[in-house]
């Protein structure tokens, strides 16, 4: 079994402050980025239950015509049967009442998954600010440029803020 490489420690303050800098800013990537995953996820569910939502609407249409087409034939024979020609009305009827009910839930389950995928969105925006900010302080150790760490502790701080927002959408 190949031995475990040696991991240098910091040798002064400088790279311990940029350490602790990168590390603090990964954690907090994390936490967005598994934010973001969720809101994914849930967006999809949402997605799912939407379209089902509409495959039941276009299911309801499809019985409502097939009434109505039955009450057409019906209707124009001579000796049609008052009952079953009132049955007939009276069920196409519901399905308008049911088919209302249906497509305010789809669209509301729609309205969500896109609330979902733009809480999605912005923890990708988050992230993307995070990653950068990490290489940047990274680089810094290496180059033992302070401004580089600023530069990358800034861009921290605004991807913790676009961030932050992902959890007040």
């Amino acid at each position: 079994m190949a031995d475990t490489p040696e991991i240098p420690e910091a040798r002064d303050t400088f790279e311990k402050a940029v350490a602790l800098t990168i590390a603090i800013m990964a954690i907090i990537a994390s936490v967005v980025a598994n934010h973001g995953d969720n809101a994914k996820t849930d967006a999809i569910i949402k997605t799912n239950q939407a379209t089902d939502q509409w495959g039941y609407f276009q299911a309801k249409s499809l019985k409502q015509h097939m009434d109505e087409l039955t009450l057409s034939l019906l209707e124009a024979q001579p000796a049609a049967d008052a009952a079953r020609v009132a049955k007939i009305k009276a069920s196409s009827a519901g399905y308008d009442a049911e088919k209302t009910e249906i497509k305010a839930k789809a669209e509301e389950l729609t309205q969500e998954s896109q609330h979902l995928q733009a809480i999605n969105d912005r923890c990708d925006e988050a992230s993307l600010v995070l990653q950068i900010a990490i290489i940047l302080t990274s680089i810094a150790i290496l180059a033992r440029w302070k401004p580089l760490w600023f530069l990358g502790m800034a861009l921290g701080a605004v991807g913790t803020v676009i961030g932050i927002t992902s959890f007040t959408m």
